[in-house]
């Protein structure tokens, strides 16, 4: 099964590209549906580094549903531009355990406006679940979607030396 989403965002593709690498802005985009926390000793981290990342996943933040591994990788070799986070993990236990594969890419680049251009494709095996589990699982990627139109603008960080910092006027 295959899940894609091509948005504009409204924010440089810096602060998209921070935005993306924060588990705190993935807990915002899938609210109210879905929450995680870390299984890891040190908790979530502030950015994902590469590596594997065991949280565990909550229903309306509250009823467990299952662990997951967040496998982080920042795949090279892209055009000019573009950046892309790599999710390989999956469903360890619970319901979505039954989907098998998952392959989730995310990937930022600039547009001529200075806004982002953000490509997400998920492409997860449907095992027993088949076509039943695809209308959901389009249905809140388009949620996810539209959290993240929602929150782009919110998303700054010019810490000098960025190109947002030189952009805002910030960075002499």
């Amino acid at each position: 099964m295959r899940v894609l989403l091509k948005l504009t965002l409204d924010c440089t593709p810096d602060a998209a590209w921070r935005a993306l690498r924060s588990p705190a802005v993935l807990r915002e985009v899938v609210a109210p549906w879905l929450d995680l926390t870390s299984l890891e000793p040190g908790g979530l981290p502030t950015t994902w580094p590469e590596g594997g990342h065991r949280v565990r996943t909550l229903a309306f933040r509250r009823f467990p549903t299952g662990d997951e591994l967040v496998d982080v990788s920042y795949p090279g070799g892209l055009p000019a531009g573009v950046r892309m986070l790599r999710d390989g993990g999956g469903a360890l236990t619970g319901p979505l355990a039954r989907f098998g594969r998952w392959d989730h890419r995310m990937a930022v680049s600039p547009l001529p406006d200075g806004r982002t251009l953000y490509r997400d494709r998920l492409v997860i095996g449907t095992g027993p679940l088949g076509v039943a589990a695809w209308y959901p699982t389009w249905a809140f990627w388009q949620w996810r979607g539209h959290r993240l139109r929602t929150l782009a603008p919110t998303w700054s960080f010019d810490p000098p030396g960025t190109a947002d910092a030189t952009a805002a006027g910030g960075d002499s």
